[in-house]
Formats: C-alpha cells, structure tokens, sequence
C-alpha cells in the first residue's frame, strides 16, 4: 500500500485540470450529494426570489444590517 506522502506527492504533481478532478472527488465522498435537501433549498431560492421580485418581502442591505447590529450592541 502507497504511504500517505507519496500519495499526496504524487498528487501535487499532477496537472492542474486532474488535481482539480481530483479535490472534487474527494469532496463529493466526503459530502455525497443529497438531491432531496439540494431540491429542498432550490425551491427555497426561488420562493425567496419570487418573494422579493413580487414586493412580499423587503431586502435590507448589509451595510444597514451591520449597522443595526452595531447600534444594538452598543447600549
């Protein structure tokens, strides 16, 4: 069996295009892909956005969010 680092060695030296092929497979075994939660917050999105396109909700942009934060915590 190959020791680690010469596993991670070889690795390195790969082309970028397989090292990238590479970290995403390695990725998706650690994380698989769950279609029924990734279908879930892809409903969720496009609710939202429907949302804020149709005036249902208001945005409020980061620099006010911080700022409320900001006047909040400084009571």
């Amino acid at each position: 069996m190959i020791k680690t680092d010469e596993l991670i060695s070889e690795a390195i030296s790969l082309p970028i295009d397989i090292r990238t092929q590479l970290i995403n497979r390695l990725l998706v075994s650690l994380n698989p892909e769950r279609r029924d939660i990734d279908e879930f917050w892809m409903k969720e999105a496009e609710e939202r956005l429907k949302d804020i396109k149709t005036g249902k909700v208001k945005t409020v942009s980061g620099e006010q969010v911080f700022q409320e934060i900001k006047e909040r915590f400084q009571k």
